[in-house]
């Protein structure tokens, strides 16, 4: 597949994760790797990057949270309906071949690039910690797909009202003082992920992380991405990238940028 063509295809299935969060099965062999994206594409309403949250037996699932006006359009799709879209795109997570134990950190819809990396790490033998936090317990993801894996899931809200209250870093510094884990991986809100590395530094770990910046046209041509003051495009040399060098990016954790290049904090 020319991966920088759009291929329009009629959804497959349409499941809800939770009250604005859906999973779209696309039946396309995508042959995808857990961290990469496509760049999800509807009419009259553009396209955004989407990480893909699983793929098998020649279909790939793409799983959206409705927080704006494509998002929202997207989680009204249903089975049948036509959707478009171009990729993979992006770099991937990488399981060491010599690794037995790993732990995965996500927060919210984050979550969904590391259950498909999760459910191959177990397929290939890894024992799997897959820490998930959420504001609330109607808000957490994949739980029963997790165990189906074999994964061991650890769950923490906000609230208290499913596990600890507590954030999910705090149950990673935790695994990390009682368990021998051979590598962390994290995708959910960025502060979170800095924290993640940060902890898994301190405790002389490999960690690798899912870097979200506004894009454009997902190849590395615009320039909409590139992250201060490496100019990297995180559309081409990431979204997946190593918690070393997210720590030499001056606005991770601090910044991001919009449409205008105008910055946001955190």
């Amino acid at each position: 597949m020319k991966n920088d063509e759009f291929i329009v295809v009629r959804l497959e299935g349409v499941h809800k994760e939770s009250e604005d969060t859906t999973t779209l099965t696309i039946p396309y062999d995508l042959n995808s790797k857990p961290g990469q994206f496509v760049m999800l594409w509807l009419p009259g309403k553009g396209e955004k990057p989407i990480s893909i949250s699983g793929e098998k037996d020649g279909k790939f699932q793409i799983t959206i949270c409705a927080i704006g006006s494509f998002s929202e359009a997207v989680s009204k799709l249903r089975k049948g309906d036509k959707i478009g879209f171009r990729g993979p795109f992006g770099t991937h997570y990488t399981i060491p071949k010599e690794s037995t134990s790993l732990a995965m950190v996500g927060g919210g819809y984050g979550s969904a690039p590391l259950a498909y990396l999760a459910e191959q790490a177990a397929l290939g033998g890894k024992k799997v910690y897959f820490i998930e936090g959420a504001r609330t317990k109607s808000r957490l993801l994949f739980s029963e797909r997790m165990k189906i894996s074999g994964a061991v899931l650890l769950t923490c809200t906000d609230d208290g009202s499913e596990g600890p209250k507590c954030y999910s870093p705090d149950v990673l510094k935790d695994l990390l003082e009682n368990h021998k884990i051979d590598k962390v991986f994290s995708c959910g809100p960025e502060i979170m992920m800095k924290r993640v590395v940060e902890i898994s530094q301190n405790a002389g770990i490999p960690s690798e992380i899912s870097m979200e910046r506004y894009m454009k046209c997902g190849i590395g041509v615009c320039g909409q991405c590139c992250v201060d003051e490496l100019g990297l495009c995180m559309c081409k040399e990431g979204p997946i990238i190593s918690g070393e060098l997210a720590l030499k990016i001056r606005e991770f954790g601090s910044y991001t940028r919009g449409s205008t290049g105008k910055k946001s904090e955190l």
